[in-house]
Formats: structure tokens, C-alpha cells, sequence
């Protein structure tokens, strides 16, 4: 059964982790441990304590306009301008699940909303 999803359309995606973009195509740095042990485990084996997720052209896209001015109807009517209609509603909404679920953004709603912990857990549906 394919899931509806449920966008509220209003919110503002912020982003909450460091990213780079070469040659057109964005990778978010993801740190691997929060804590103290985690980070002393990769210094002593002298690994980075990080990983980069590398996007594909509309993760990208998408995840350039997660700035907190862009509305999801924005990047959504964005999206369609660029890439066509089709799914494009439902690509949006699994993307920004997942970017969610794992906290790499949190929602705003309007200029008097402050990006912080509290609204961290403002849902997007």
C-alpha cells in the first residue's frame, strides 16, 4: 500500500549539518560520535570522526534551499519547474523524512520563529 504523505507545506527547512558541494554535487558531513569516548576512539585510531553523504542532483537541489526562506511549497514548485511533475511531491516528502529522522534539519515557521531545540522537533506533516 503506498503511503500518503501528508506535507505541511508552510514550513521552513533549516539545515543543522555542515555540507559541501563539488563539482555541482553536495555532500553533507555527518559526525559519527557525539560523544566523548566515540570522538577519543577515532583519534586514537586516528580515523576522521565524520562520513560526508553524498546527494544526487535533486537531493542537492533540495538541500541548497533548505536555507530557513524557502518554504517546502517553494522548493516543491522549484522542483517541479526543474525536474517536471511527476512524484516530484512525493520525492520531496520522503527526502525531507529522512533528512528529519536523522536531525540533519529543523523547521521554521515564519522571521519571528528562532531556529532551536524547542521547534527541533516540529514535524513536517
Amino acid at each position: 500500500m503506498k503511503r500518503k504523505w501528508n506535507l505541511d507545506l508552510s514550513l521552513k527547512p533549516v539545515r543543522r549539518v555542515e555540507w559541501v558541494e563539488k563539482e555541482g554535487r553536495v555532500s553533507l558531513k555527518v559526525v559519527k560520535f557525539r560523544s566523548r569516548i566515540g570522538r577519543w576512539f577515532c583519534n586514537t585510531l586516528k580515523k576522521p570522526d565524520y562520513f560526508f553523504i553524498n546527494l544526487d542532483e535533486i537531493g542537492g537541489f533540495v538541500w541548497k534551499r533548505c536555507d530557513g526562506k524557502n518554504t517546502l511549497a517553494d522548493i516543491l514548485q522549484e522542483m517541479k519547474r526543474e525536474y517536471g511533475e511527476e512524484m516530484m511531491e512525493e520525492r520531496l516528502a520522503v527526502f525531507i523524512y529522512i533528512l528529519q529522522k536523522y536531525d540533519y534539519i529543523t523547521f521554521v515557521r515564519d522571521k519571528e520563529d528562532e531556529v532551536n531545540e524547542a521547534n527541533s522537533r516540529r514535524r513536517a506533516w
